[in-house]
């Protein structure tokens, strides 16, 4: 029997298909949920704000890891390996 795979058409808004910017997450556990917060981090500044609260199960947040890997094998496949420069970056934004 094979599955019909369904489409699902996914609404943005204006006011969302521009998008936000970040350059930080942090990354909070409870048993049920994994709690992503993304900041913007800003130079010199000792706060960085919160733009978005994703709050998802452990089982969802495993597949945005796996679509996440496998998004970036196609991004390097054709533009090159993504390149972390030192490890003060590493600290600052994601994780």
């Amino acid at each position: 029997m094979e599955q019909q795979q369904k489409q699902i058409q996914i609404e943005l808004s204006p006011e969302q298909s521009d998008g936000q910017y970040a350059n930080g997450v942090g990354i909070n556990l409870t048993p049920s949920e994994f709690i992503l917060d993304f900041v913007r981090f800003l130079p010199g500044a000792q706060k960085a704000k919160v733009f978005a609260r994703i709050i998802m199960t452990p089982q969802n947040a495993s597949l945005l890891l796996s679509a996440l890997q496998e998004n970036i094998k196609k991004y390097e496949d054709r533009f090159g390996e993504i390149k972390i420069f030192g490890k003060e970056h590493k600290e600052i934004g994601f994780k």
